[in-house]
């Protein structure tokens, strides 16, 4: 690909994508890296490692089908970093500080499918697309995944090429405008809040004014809300609760079945805060291969101020002494639970604590909530 002018080749890619990936499942080796595109970019052992594992969901989940969900990973610093952070500090000084990048951690974006396939040894078709970002735009990545991930599972790895030129080609990531991004034969209308315009803003508004656009694109209304009622409603009841241990930065646990139930009750709890910055690190989906577990599982020292979203049932009895513990199961409401001794922990859903809150939720405002989902409360 030619430089465009001073642009340096590939420099508009990475103003927003670090690159794609492909994992599939290999008989003798396990979770493997496919394919990394651009060719030239070179992640470390370790960030192979985690990209490998945490693009697959546990095997326990039992995932048929195609699945997204998204996670979190160290990113390990190099020249290539230090050279394109002037990009970014112009972007995080110009954006809401819950969505500002961070130079030492990346977003990982999963499109899985695994689907019976008897003419493969293992009888199953099991391989994953992922898109590696510093961006922690869920909705715009998650619907690139939805048109992106299919054609590369009917075509191959020409879709990932077209797909890479065309992020080429994207203007850079300015908050506050109205921003319309090309792709594989569609186009995704976005806008990056500012700092001062918070969730103000909807490019719908601004589509209206321009009616001449050529081109009916796809209008994102949001690039990062999520659906609280949908993410929390398990556990909507406690929101106050929630609130103060996020704002505090206590560890926090989510077990769920499944990544993406994982990932989503994550990300909610951090955007409980908006536009607030989360002040600790979060997993959205950990596994015990992650480069980190030992950090994070120690029993001789206290639990770092971390959220961990995960599906393995060892980590029920691995993190059984953190002080908060969220169960994400079927469909009911959980109960809050005050426990002082976790071997008291059930598998039933519920928000485990023994956290006294300061801030007491409305009564009313609570059976709105009851009678709205038509769940039953479990005793």
């Amino acid at each position: 690909m030619q430089a465009k002018g001073d642009v340096l080749p590939w420099e508009r890619f990475r103003d927003w994508v670090h690159c794609l990936a492909v994992v599939t499942f290999d008989l003798e080796l396990g979770q493997t890296l496919e394919t990394v595109y651009p060719l030239h970019v070179k992640l470390s052992e370790e960030e192979k490692s985690n990209v490998c594992y945490l693009s697959f969901p546990d095997s326990n989940s039992g995932c048929m089908g195609d699945t997204q969900f998204h996670f979190r990973i160290r990113h390990s610093s190099s020249k290539l970093n230090k050279l394109f952070c002037g990009v970014s500090n112009k972007y995080n000084s110009n954006c809401p500080p819950a969505l500002q990048t961070d130079p030492k951690f990346m977003n990982g974006y999963v499109y899985f499918r695994q689907v019976k396939d008897p003419s493969l040894r293992r009888g199953y078709f099991q391989k994953s697309v992922v898109i590696l970002t510093k961006f922690s735009f869920g909705n715009l990545f998650h619907q690139i995944l939805r048109l992106l991930a299919p054609q590369y599972f009917d075509i191959g790895l020409r879709s990932i090429e077209l797909a890479c030129n065309d992020i080429y080609q994207w203007p850079s990531p300015v908050p506050g405008e109205v921003l319309n991004l090309f792709i594989l034969g569609s186009t995704f209308e976005i806008l990056i809040p500012t700092a001062s315009s918070g969730r103000l803003g909807s490019p719908v508004q601004q589509l209206k004014a321009n009616p001449s656009f050529p081109i009916s694109p796809v209008v994102i209304t949001s690039v990062h809300e999520v659906n609280f009622f949908q993410c929390l409603k398990q556990i909507i009841c406690h929101l106050h609760l929630l609130w103060e241990l996020v704002l505090t930065a206590e560890p926090i646990v989510v077990m769920a079945p499944v990544p993406d139930s994982s990932a989503n009750t994550v990300n909610a709890l951090i955007r409980m805060i908006y536009p607030l910055r989360y002040a600790a690190d979060f997993r959205p989906y950990f596994t015990i291969h992650d480069t980190d577990f030992k950090e994070y599982t120690m029993k001789s020292a206290l639990p770092p101020p971390v959220i961990l979203g995960v599906t393995n049932p060892f980590f029920a009895k691995t993190l059984q002494h953190w002080p908060h513990i969220i169960r994400i199961g079927s469909n009911t409401i959980g109960k809050l639970k005050k426990v002082n001794n976790a071997k008291l922990l059930d598998a039933q859903p519920g928000v485990y604590t023994s956290y006294r809150q300061f801030h007491h939720h409305d009564l009313s405002t609570r059976m709105t909530f009851l009678l709205r989902l038509k769940v039953p409360v479990l005793s």
